[in-house]
């Protein structure tokens, strides 16, 4: 179970808690991505597994100025610097093939042919795009969509727009990593509801956007599903990693007949917020 926050310069985790039923043994450890995992093991057979994960940060985004890069990464196309490609290099291979180059065609079409493209105009375009043309829909099945599945489909869930955009980021030379966690949303608690404020697409469930290094700035997140970007407060990250596979919010085996399984329901829940 992938459930603690992060801790960085933004974001600091006050508490945890895990509960489980059955009653199970749980140990908690690092991954290579240095993301928490929680290893759950139930220690007795049972009808239903339910796992409660509690936190309590202190949030505290940046202002948008996370997009201010170096000037030498201005101007579309930048190059990173030796050190900083030795680092990179996981974060900057495509994961699936183009054959067709079906996606490098849809990702050009934010370059600009009337002049110089800015590598921050571009992002964002990109981001907005994504949010503007594609059709969000809430999918149970394991696993991601890939990018040319989502291209066809025009449709597809949060971790399927954030691998669309990695994919077309790192088709262009820049580096991506795919980060899961949680979407907080005002519009969710009961006074916004009485405003009739609209939720954000993902909110009470985990979300899944993705971070693009750029020099000067370091790893700024953004938001395909919800068009956000660098400042806002809405995304709490847990997990980051090369592979969306590699920051599944819950994964595992269970023992027992097929037909026991009866599907599998995740709900986030705001207890408290203090401003």
């Amino acid at each position: 179970v992938m459930f603690r926050p992060r801790d960085s310069h933004d974001l600091r985790v006050l508490a945890t808690d895990l509960v489980c039923s059955p009653e199970a043994k749980v140990r908690l450890i690092q991954d290579p991505h240095s993301n928490s995992v929680a290893l759950v093991t139930p220690l007795q057979t049972a009808a239903e597994l339910k796992i409660v994960c509690t936190f309590r940060i202190e949030h505290a985004p940046g202002d948008g100025s996370e997009l201010a890069v170096s000037p030498s990464a201005l101007i579309f196309p930048f190059a990173y610097s030796v050190e900083e490609r030795f680092d990179l290099e996981h974060y900057m291979r495509p994961l699936y093939d183009d054959p067709d180059g079906v996606l490098t065609h849809w990702t050009r079409q934010f370059l600009r042919t009337d002049g110089p493209t800015g590598t921050r105009e571009l992002l964002l375009q990109m981001n907005r795009f994504i949010r503007e043309h594609f059709v969000y829909a809430e999918r149970d099945e394991e696993g991601t969509q890939t990018p040319l599945d989502t291209l066809e489909r025009g449709s597809g869930s949060c971790r399927d727009f954030a691998l669309l955009m990695l994919e077309a980021v790192r088709r262009l030379g820049m580096a991506a990593r795919f980060v899961s966690g949680y979407l907080y949303d005002p519009a969710l608690d009961p006074a916004a509801k009485a405003a009739d404020q609209a939720a954000a697409q993902g909110s009470g469930s985990t979300h899944a956007w993705l971070q693009v290094y750029l020099p000067g700035a370091g790893w700024v997140p953004f938001d395909p599903t919800n068009n956000l970007r660098a400042g806002t407060a809405q995304l709490i990250r847990v997990g980051v990693a090369r592979d969306p596979k590699q920051a599944a919010p819950i994964s595992g085996s269970w023992f027992g007949p097929a037909e026991a399984y009866e599907g599998m329901s995740v709900i986030v829940r705001v207890s408290r917020v203090v401003d």
